[in-house]
């Protein structure tokens, strides 16, 4: 049998495969899988229908510039043999010092990676070089792969975790004459030997993640969490071996045995935990065709099965559920013309649908992309405890071995080892932050930084845009009030074809008649301005209109006006609609003590309006962008914490100044890229559950890390006293880990009773109100 993409020999059958031209393909080694996984996630399979053959053996080295390249400069890995936070650690480490990469965040629970680099620079293949060079493999992530990679490793925990508990069974029958009776010295010297061949399989076999891991460690420098616990168990076997082969001293081999079992038991609770809780951001990454559909294609969705690509309607009339996106439980009418969201599923009737994007560009994988960085950045408060934790491992082993100097008992350097290995303080905040991005985007709120959890939960002033925000931002034309020499239909046709290549609220309020192509230049929280018919034409706010005519005009009903060089032509009054949810949300933050802002681009007459009907005291209209930018800024130098909530390209500066941020989900890509949380549902009452939800993940956090740090440092004089043996030590690690698992799985309240609204797009637009 050869590798499918190499064609040398597999020596492994079953052990690497890859998912290509629709079967699982059978390839020699983790490189040759992480090149052909690449090359399917990048939608290159046809490569290997091309091909005549397999190429010629090469170097391994000389494949990897041969990877098909994502087009973002952006990937999210699978990392494998992760056996701690410190093996996470060191790779995101290793991925940030590596030249061209741009950002590298590594999530404990999810056990990925999202990488982000200049593709002029570096490219995947060394990304995954680097991580496969510091003793770890990487790997393009991919749902179905991900999955066996789950059910295999879980396979092989349950193994080992079998072979420790029988092992431990069969020494502990050994060493039980030993502690009740008197046996003779032949009959002792033969149960020692028994101990000794029964533990050997154990620590060969059941606990090779922990010397894999600490030979890693080791290999690189650092210390992580499998160092003491390989040393432990090495030690005391050693010692053990010795009495046996020199039939003097103590023997401890059913200590040894059960230690490893109980170890290997907590370490496999762990991951039952962190992979539960990481589910909660799999169905989007996993609710995506990924495969290459080609723009354009028309596909039937039959009832039941979900919507493979984002797309428009073509024919049929059924109803979608797109709660995965928007966490509206209520089900979406869908007919012809309507859009539909890749992921969503088809509830009633067929529908053909024609695809627009797909894959990668999908609207689906882009709230996944956040998500994952959401996960795999930490707040300052947890960067903290890993620091910590990084630290205690050598502490630990230093006591470890001033212990044994000290009481002469190896025993003693054992059960430090042991007790005091920082699986606890590792654990006690990934599992809380993964959990409460779930809760969060099931109730319409996408979590795009963890780090946000900790500013909203300590939020004084909230700071809010008006239009597209607090409003609808469905403007519609009201009036149209001539103020020169044309009339009402070309001063329309010139405001529509200004506003053609806007995507902002404003430019929906114009009919498209009669309109022409013209070369548009936005001024950003300004307007809009072109040459049409060889005159400059501008379309915005009164003071951007005024200059270019050099006068100005005393309206306060209108928010919008059109002027070209001879003078003024017209103002638009425009009407929106406030959103049904606003008056109660600023009352609700108003009684949870926050103090509510409304900052907006519109006409102060227009904001005062809206800031009287919310009953908002602090408001203030016509703000450019560095305007809102230095009210937050002014609040900040006050000893307030701000949150920001916009929509507009316009917000995207003072949503990146502000402590944390929202922006709507039908708002401009930009605000969305600056933005902490992005209000997938366009519903307002989901702020109101992150800052509830935020303030319990914290506390959990806080107190799974004060229960960590309490922990170690009770138990570390224990068991350096004597006080703690070995397997006594397992147990009380196991139970400490499992208590921070435990009051970390709790429910998070807040997240679950408020849901969102219909999907709306993430879509580009321009802003000057």
């Amino acid at each position: 049998m050869t590798c499918f993409h190499c064609g040398l020999p597999v020596l492994e059958p079953g052990r690497h495969r890859a998912f290509l031209l629709g079967a699982e393909r059978e390839l020699c080694c983790a490189g040759c899988e992480a090149v052909a996984s690449t090359i399917a996630a990048g939608g290159f399979e046809r490569y290997y229908e091309s091909r005549t053959r397999a190429p010629s053996p090469q170097p391994r080295q000389a494949e990897i510039p041969q990877i098909a390249e994502p087009k973002s400069g952006e990937a999210s890995l699978i990392l494998e043999r992760i056996t701690c936070g410190a093996c996470l650690w060191l790779i995101e480490q290793v991925l940030r010092r590596l030249s061209g990469v741009t950002s590298a965040h590594v999530n404990f629970t999810t056990q990925r990676a999202q990488v982000a680099w200049d593709p002029s620079r570096t490219s995947l293949a060394k990304v995954i070089a680097a991580v496969r060079g510091v003793g770890y493999d990487a790997c393009p992530y991919e749902p179905r792969r991900h999955e066996e990679r789950e059910r295999r490793e879980r396979r092989a925990e349950l193994w080992r975790l079998f072979v420790a508990a029988f092992g431990a069974m069969q020494v502990m029958m050994y060493a039980f004459p030993a502690y009740v009776g008197e046996v003779s010295l032949s009959d002792m010297q033969l149960m020692r030997w028994a101990g000794l061949v029964i533990t050997l399989p154990v620590l060969a076999f059941a606990c090779r993640p922990f010397f894999a891991g600490a030979r890693r460690e080791l290999a690189n420098g650092r210390l992580g969490m499998d160092t003491p616990i390989a040393l432990g168990l090495a030690g005391g076997f050693a010692a053990s071996a010795w009495a046996t082969l020199t039939a003097t001293g103590e023997v401890y081999f059913d200590s040894i045995s059960m230690l490893a079992f109980l170890l290997l038991a907590a370490r496999f609770a762990e991951g039952t935990l962190r992979r539960r809780a990481a589910r909660a951001l799999d169905p989007l990454l996993s609710g995506v065709s990924q495969e290459d559909i080609p723009v354009g294609k028309i596909l039937t969705v039959a009832p039941g099965q979900r919507f493979p690509a984002d797309g428009v309607v073509e024919s049929g009339r059924s109803s979608a559920d797109e709660s995965l996106l928007t966490g509206e439980s209520r089900p979406v009418p869908k007919g012809a013309g309507d859009r539909v969201v890749g992921g969503s599923v088809n509830l009633e009737q067929p529908l053909a649908m024609r695809v627009t994007h797909a894959g990668a560009d999908t609207q689906a994988a882009a709230i996944a992309r956040l998500a994952e960085r959401a996960a795999a950045t930490r707040p300052r408060l947890v960067e903290a405890a890993d620091r910590v934790a990084r630290v205690l491992t050598p502490v630990v082993i230093a006591g470890a071995a001033l212990a044994w100097l000290y009481s002469g008992n190896p025993w003693v350097a054992v059960a430090v080892l042991v007790v005091t290995c920082p699986c606890a303080l590792a654990l006690a905040a990934p599992v809380v932050l993964t959990r409460a991005a779930g809760q969060l985007l099931a109730g319409g709120a996408l979590l795009t930084r963890s780090r946000a959890l900790e500013a909203l939960a300590s939020v004084t002033d909230v700071v809010i845009d008006k239009t597209g925000t607090l409003t609808e931002g469905r403007l519609a034309l009201k009036r149209t009030h001539l103020l020169g020499k044309l009339g009402e239909r070309e001063c329309l046709a010139l405001a529509a074809s200004l506003e053609a290549s806007s995507r902002h609220p404003i430019a929906r309020a114009f009919p498209g008649i009669d309109t022409v192509p013209v070369e548009a230049r936005h001024a950003v929280g300004e307007g809009i301005e072109a040459r049409v018919d060889g005159r400059l034409v501008r379309i915005g706010s009164q003071d951007f209109c005024g200059a270019l005519c050099s006068s100005r005009r005393d309206d306060s009903q209108c928010s919008v006006f059109l002027a070209d060089e001879s003078g003024w032509l017209a103002a638009f009054e425009l009407e929106d609609q406030l959103r049904l949810d606003a008056k109660r949300v600023i009352e609700e933050m108003a009684q949870a003590g926050l103090a509510v802002h409304l900052a907006s681009g519109d006409t102060p007459e227009a904001a005062g309006a809206v800031a009287a009907r919310l009953g908002v005291a602090r408001w203030q209209g016509g703000m450019t962008p560095q305007a809102k930018h230095d009210y937050v800024a002014r609040l900040q130098a006050g000893g307030s914490v701000v949150a920001m909530i916009g929509d507009g390209v316009n917000d995207a500066p003072v949503l990146a100044r502000a402590d944390v941020s929202f922006a709507m989900g039908a708002g401009a890509d930009a605000a969305q890229l600056k933005a902490d949380v992005v209000l997938t549902g366009n519903r307002l009452d989901a702020i109101l559950g992150s800052f509830s939800l935020s303030k319990k993940a914290m506390r959990v956090v806080r107190q799974n890390l004060g229960w960590a740090l309490a922990y170690n440092a009770v138990a570390l004089p224990l068991a350096a006293a004597g006080w703690i043996g070995p397997w006594e030590a397992a147990l009380f690690m196991g139970a400490s880990s499992a208590a921070v698992l435990l009051n970390a799985s709790r429910p998070l309240a807040g997240a679950s009773s408020w849901k969102a609204s219909s999907f709306s797009s993430l879509s580009r637009s321009s802003s000057y109100s």
